[in-house]
């Protein structure tokens, strides 16, 4: 946990959207039950924008996704899948750095898919991602199991619960360990 030696390289990006992950992890089938049309959403750590696609297609015409990643080189691969598409003015690239966000805007959902275990400083990011939900905002962070060990997911809850959010789920994903947080 907490480690920013371990932030994926842009140089494997490719992996990131492989068939295969979309067949494990399908995005659609996986976000749809949490984004609603008209949502302000956050994908923080967008990477690629594996998921940053899907969202901005789930919250529609009137609805916003904000992808955040500080590798420059992941935002600019985003910014190429999106433009001329029918989704690129509602996704917002906004680059952050290791220590914050720098975000002022409030979500009715967070993503931190992968991420959580990259951050320097667990307490610090989860703290700052409970300070951008709305009063019913949802935060779905998602881990990889084979990486962050079963100890270390339920210290990043415990971490959830002292900055003010509670679990409401944890939802099952192939390879994965999940917990969905709201606001206590």
């Amino acid at each position: 946990m907490g480690n920013k030696n371990r932030i994926y390289p842009v140089e494997h990006a490719g992996i990131l959207d492989s068939y295969w992950r979309k067949l494990l992890q399908n995005p659609h089938k996986f976000l749809r039950k949490y984004i609603k049309d008209g949502m302000n959403v956050l994908d923080i750590g967008c990477g690629p924008g594996f998921f940053t696609i899907p969202l901005a297609q789930l919250v529609g015409k009137k609805g916003h996704v904000v992808a955040a990643d500080f590798q420059e080189k992941m935002l600019e691969i985003v910014e190429k899948k999106i433009q001329g598409t029918e989704i690129e003015n509602r996704v917002r690239l906004h680059k952050c750095n290791e220590e914050s966000t720098n975000l002022q805007d409030k979500f009715d959902f967070i993503l931190a898919f992968y991420v959580v275990h990259e951050t320097p400083d667990t307490e610090k990011f989860i703290e700052e991602m409970a300070n951008l939900l709305k009063p019913e905002g949802k935060f779905l962070i998602v881990e990889p199991s084979f990486e962050v060990k079963i100890q270390d997911f339920l210290k990043i809850i415990t971490i959830a619960e002292r900055a003010n959010l509670r679990v409401i789920n944890q939802p099952r994903m192939f390879f994965s360990r999940a917990v969905l947080l709201e606001l206590k």
